[in-house]
């Protein structure tokens, strides 16, 4: 054989060699059904899907326009997908997966003579996560030639009980070096682990280990470079211990678990409450994010103000509860979480009570109990549990037997718990739930517990117009402690003012709100067992939908306020106006009496700075409108039409005796807006021009009166 027969037979056997180890795509799920693939059930569907399904977060992580997707119907929906017989000819089978994480029911299966050799999952078991897609493979070299089939299963029916499955293929092709587990290990002996965060970085889950156990589990946007910011997690649990920290899909290269450090303080944390959009007197978290406000209670004279919180990331994920105290409302001192994710799921919202009586049984000491009331929101879709602190709310437990109420109806949740004296009970105020397809109304209901253990179904409420995280709360009238009312809340801010007798709520008024398009105020609380000396009700709530980029925080509370009930032509109606301790912070003031303002003029020509009590009362005159600009934000008043705006949202405002009164308090990224003493309240959260601190109060039109008006600076909280 010459030199030129042998360099042909040599290129001729590379490429058969090379057409032998091609790619076989065993599916791609690009066409309209699923050909020859099998379906029970009905969770994928009539075929693959095109994407994100209706009520769901975003998928992401596809190829093409097709994928497996069994959230068809949404969680409920169960079946299973299975491929026709296919022989195995390569070394290894790859993939894409997502969804739920839950082994032997969000999974999918290699059959080989009909039993499952290899199965995978997605990597969501909590509330949060991500829908997005990623790589995964089977080494399947010691099934040469034997006849196979993929199966798809989906046999869930709560949070995460879906799966998502793209382009499986037979390759020989090693696979990318991304570990399903990478592991460093700690001999505990600080407060914290420091974890690097980078925000948008792929969502990757965090287990740690103590005695081989998974003793936290969370998804943590972990930095591969330079992170964003730091993450502080607690360990002073397992100071002494050897811990492991394990973490999914996580490349090889990554420096995130070696840049993770030991410490008693939190990493990077030179410039807290001071960082550019900071708000200086609104309750924000050190680190992560926040939303609701849970478990409020009073106890030996401090305000105990529980949130959720993602302490490992800037977006909604992983339901803690932190912990903050203060002594007047206005300086809190956060503490480490609370309440972490058990086995029965996240921790979802709920309320805090002070047992005086001990009616649990949990004292063990001079303190009374304090016992926090949540949902647990895992594979059952929501059950209520308790967890307690028996030394004044420093350290926290859960009850061995949750959960105390078992799941009812899905998604039911945030129960509110208040003790009702004259029938020497418990009454816990729940979510049941909304069938948003119909226009019935969302279900919400009583119970009653002698313990805070065992429960019993009193009556149900249906107020129509509101949602979630209900409040249930007694207020005099009109300050006649002789004649007082119930209010029901729901979480949009929308009441009923009724009688409650222990066991039956009668609304004797229509659905009311004071809050104008619910903007930036959601999922309100109002403290309990604030003494009778004090006498107030006093609530807070998130101020949803704010935005304050490149912070390691996300959201924040609202201001607290005071609560009361009068009487006006219309009824029976609360009122709410910023509590009283409001004024420790208040500096240099400016007044002004009985000013003219017209137009073209500034009366606030010359004021700057970022934080401002405003309390004005004005006669509109002739003017068509009056408006204040607060670095920006515009409150205006319109004459004719007697409406009210901040923002988006607005209200009508009629004057009293020809006057409108009106309270304002500016905040580094916020705004709150009180008018008519407190009827009517308008929100704002906004990102502020760096270059504009300046204040402006104009009418346009004609002239107007500026009645009273006194200006405060105040001073930062944190300072």
């Amino acid at each position: 054989m010459n030199r030129l027969h042998l360099s042909l037979l040599v290129a001729a056997l590379a490429a058969v060699s090379a057409r032998a180890a091609d790619d076989i795509v065993l599916a791609d799920f690009e066409g309209k059904d699923y050909g020859n693939w099998k379906t029970t059930g009905e969770a994928f569907g009539p075929g693959p899907a095109q994407g994100t399904l209706p009520r769901q977060m975003k998928v992401s992580g596809y190829l093409g326009h097709g994928l497996v997707n069994s959230f068809y119907g949404g969680d409920k929906s169960t079946g299973t997908l299975t491929s026709p017989e296919f022989k195995i000819e390569r070394h290894y089978i790859s993939f894409l997966i997502g969804g739920g994480g839950w082994t032997g029911k969000t999974c999918m299966n290699l059959l080989v003579d009909g039993r499952a050799v290899r199965s995978a999952t997605g990597p969501n078991v909590v509330p949060g996560g991500s829908e997005a897609l990623g790589p995964a493979s089977w080494d399947v070299s010691e099934f040469p030639g034997k006849t196979a089939q993929i199966q798809i299963v989906d046999n869930a029916t709560g949070g995460w009980g879906h799966i998502s499955v793209d382009q499986i293929v037979l390759t020989d092709k090693k696979p990318p070096k991304l570990l399903a587990d990478q592991t460093r290990e700690f001999a505990i002996e600080k407060h914290y682990l420091n974890l690097p965060v980078k925000n948008g970085a792929p969502k990757r889950k965090m287990a740690v280990l103590v005695d081989g156990k998974p003793a936290r589990e969370f998804n943590i946007e972990l930095a591969d470079a330079a992170p964003d910011w730091w993450a502080p997690l607690d360990v002073r649990a397992f100071r002494g211990k050897r811990v492991t920290l394990c973490v999914n899909q996580l490349p090889e290269d990554s420096s995130g678990l070696k840049a993770i450090e030991q410490g008693d303080t939190l990493k990077g944390a030179e410039n807290l409450y001071h960082e550019k959009y900071r708000p200086q007197f609104h309750f924000t978290p050190r680190r992560g994010w926040t939303n609701d406000p849970n478990g409020l209670c009073y106890y030996k004279g401090q305000y105990h103000l529980f949130f959720q919180a993602n302490p490992y990331g800037v977006k909604w994920d992983n339901m803690h509860w932190g912990h903050a105290v203060s002594r007047d409302l206005i300086h809190w001192t956060e503490t480490d979480m609370a309440l972490y994710p058990d086995d029965l799921g996240v921790c979802f919202s709920g309320s805090g009570v002070v047992d005086h009586h001990n009616t649990t049984g949990f004292q063990n000491g001079k303190d009374a109990p304090i016992v926090c009331i949540f949902t647990s929101m895992g594979e059952q879709h929501g059950a209520q549990s308790l967890c307690y602190s028996t030394d004044a709310g420093k350290s926290w437990r859960n009850y061995d037997k949750n959960p105390v109420l078992g799941n009812l109806t899905p998604g039911n949740r945030d129960p509110k718990v208040i003790w009702h004296e004259p029938t020497k009970k418990w009454v816990m105020a729940l979510y049941l739930s909304q069938d948003k397809k119909s226009d019935k109304p969302p279900m919400y209901a009583l119970f009653g517990s002698p313990d805070l253990k065992a429960w019993t179904k009193l009556c149900e409420i249906e107020p129509p117009k509101c949602g979630e995280c209900p409040d249930l709360f007694e207020l005099p009238v009109d300050g006649d402690a002789k004649n007082t009312r119930w209010v029901f809340w729901g979480g949009n801010g929308n009441y009923y003012v009724g009688r409650f007798d222990g066991t039956t709520f009668k609304p004797e008024s229509g659905i009311q709100c004071f809050i104008a398009s619910h903007s930036f105020y959601y999922a309100s609380q109002s403290w309990s067992d604030i003494p009778a000396s004090d006498g107030r009700r006093i609530q807070i709530a998130w101020m949803s939908g704010g935005q304050y980029p490149d912070m390691p925080f996300n959201q924040q509370m609202s201001f607290p306020r005071e609560l009361t009930l009068r009487t006006t032509p219309d009824g029976i109606q609360m009122f709410c106006n910023p509590v009283r301790e409001i004024e420790k912070l208040h500096g240099k003031a400016r007044t002004w009496t009985n000013a003219a303002l017209k137009p073209d003029e500034d009366l606030l020509a010359g004021v700057s700075g970022e934080l401002f009590d405003i309390r004005a009362e004005i006669d509109p005159g002739s003017a068509k409108q009056i408006a204040f600009d607060l670095r920006g934000v515009k409150v205006c008043y319109d004459t004719a039409a007697k409406k009210l705006s901040c923002g988006k949202a607005s209200a009508p405002l009629e004057p009293v005796n020809g006057r409108i009164r009106l309270q304002l308090l500016l905040d580094r990224t916020s705004l709150e807006v009180f008018a008519d003493d407190g009827l009517i309240t308008l929100n704002d959260c906004f990102v502020p021009d760096d270059a504009n601190r300046s204040l402006a109060l104009t009418a346009d039109g004609g002239e107007a009166k500026v009645v009273s008006m006194k200006v405060f600076e105040l001073r930062s909280a944190w300072k």
